[in-house]
């Protein structure tokens, strides 16, 4: 247990977020709500990696070494995705998927 919560409560949390993101990426047509979709299935897997870590060596720090590292993909991801729909957003005036057909070709 850390700090009271036990692992299983940790990991339902997570499981949770996990799903909340992927129903949003597969049901969102707006591409701003399914990059904040996959930032949570990414935290997601930070906060997995962490608890279990935590459990099962609980002396080492690999899960927030690479907590740290999805933290850093997914900043330069969402920087890349963000300039990427912003060009998206002066070339059609959306930002609805179903309404971009620049990419197609």
């Amino acid at each position: 247990m850390i700090l009271g919560v036990s692992i299983y409560e940790i990991l339902t949390v997570s499981t949770i977020i996990f799903f909340i993101g992927l129903y949003g990426f597969f049901t969102r047509k707006n591409l701003i709500a399914m990059l904040m979709s996959v930032e949570l299935i990414l935290n997601s897997a930070a906060l997995n990696f962490v608890i279990i870590n935590k459990y099962l060596f609980p002396e080492e720090i690999g899960g927030a070494i690479f907590s740290i590292f999805i933290i850093a993909v997914a900043a330069a991801e969402t920087a890349l995705a963000l300039a990427i729909i912003i060009n998206l957003y002066r070339l059609t005036m959306s930002l609805k998927t179903d309404e971009i057909e620049t990419l197609k070709f």
